[in-house]
């Protein structure tokens, strides 16, 4: 499959630097545009990807189910409530009255009225829902932490906004990309490391947690994300009922697919880490297979176009 398919516009979120989190108001506080309808948050099939089928979206009145919950609640749930994407949120909204996700976001104000700052800024939590809604996913990387320096998180796992270069990981993943497809994929210009491209394709992005204290790797682990990635992990294999690719590098990542069902093709490699890179990941062939797969099933229109070689111009940058 060629490569060089002219990408789709990018959500112009990704050209803003983001913003600094330095009180509990600008953590829970919400994109002044509309989510489901603004450019910065893409709710809409891009013209490469396909609609697999889907069971049957579950009845959800938003806003009922906003005025059912106690002042506490809105206030904890306001950043879900304002971008979570309504296809996500249409499966998920229980899992935010669980006590452990309460716990979590009790936690997360807690950090920001102390004075922490957290990545990725506030209404970058969860741009994977809206660049990627649940009835377009057709294959889901799964990452671990977010990036934890200044401009690099914005909510797409192993993503990094521009001018930040590619770090390490994404480098060996692009290294990956190339012996799967040596005649037509090249790295995108200037070092770049964003891929949004893919996530407004169907590529659901997802890290394990959702956040991190600036500057202090894994320092969000076991506060309660990891329950709730998993129930979109979940959600992904119970809705997207003829199968979607999970690509699952690592022990972190393998650990989240252990109940996918075999309607579903996993594959599985080292993390591109380079800690543990060299040990097959860069010829484990996995973009390809991925694309083999989706054809087989879904037909030429099931593919993945991986092509991240685009213009600033196209980018927004």
């Amino acid at each position: 499959m060629s490569l060089k398919r002219k990408a789709t516009d990018l959500a112009a979120e990704e050209a803003k630097k983001p913003k600094a989190n330095g009180n509990i108001q600008s953590f829970f506080g919400a994109p002044k545009s509309n989510p489901s309808t603004s450019s910065t948050n893409p709710s809409k099939t891009s013209s490469t990807s396909v609609s697999l089928s889907t069971s049957s979206p579950p009845k959800f009145d938003k806003q009922a189910w906003i005025d059912s919950l106690t002042d506490e609640q809105r206030a904890l749930l306001k950043l879900e409530i304002e971008t979570l994407h309504e296809s996500w949120l249409a499966h998920l909204h229980t899992e935010l009255l669980t006590k452990d996700f309460l716990n979590l976001k009790k936690f997360l104000a807690s950090e920001v009225t102390s004075g922490k700052t957290v990545f990725p800024p506030s209404e970058d939590v969860y741009s994977w829902s809206r660049h990627t809604p649940l009835d377009t996913v057709k294959c889901v990387i799964l990452g671990q932490d977010p990036y934890h320096n200044v401009n690099q998180a914005h909510g797409l796992c192993f993503s990094v906004r521009p001018p930040t270069p590619a770090p390490p990981s994404l480098k060996n993943i692009f290294t990956c990309l190339k012996n799967d497809f040596p005649d037509s994929f090249e790295p995108p210009p200037g070092r770049s490391g964003l891929l949004t491209p893919w996530a407004d394709r169907g590529v659901l992005l997802l890290n394990a947690s959702l956040t991190v204290r600036a500057h202090e790797a894994n320092s969000h682990q076991g506060k309660g994300w990891e329950k709730f990635t998993q129930k979109v992990v979940d959600t992904v294999t119970k809705v997207r009922s003829q199968g979607v690719v999970f690509l699952a590098w690592g022990a972190s990542a393998q650990k989240k697919v252990k109940s996918v069902s075999s309607k579903h093709l996993v594959l599985k490699a080292v993390h591109p880490s380079p800690l543990s890179a060299h040990n097959g990941f860069m010829t484990c062939g996995h973009f390809k297979k991925a694309n083999n797969w989706l054809k087989e099933k879904y037909g030429e229109d099931g593919e993945i176009d991986w092509d991240l070689n685009v213009k600033p111009e196209d980018a927004g940058v």
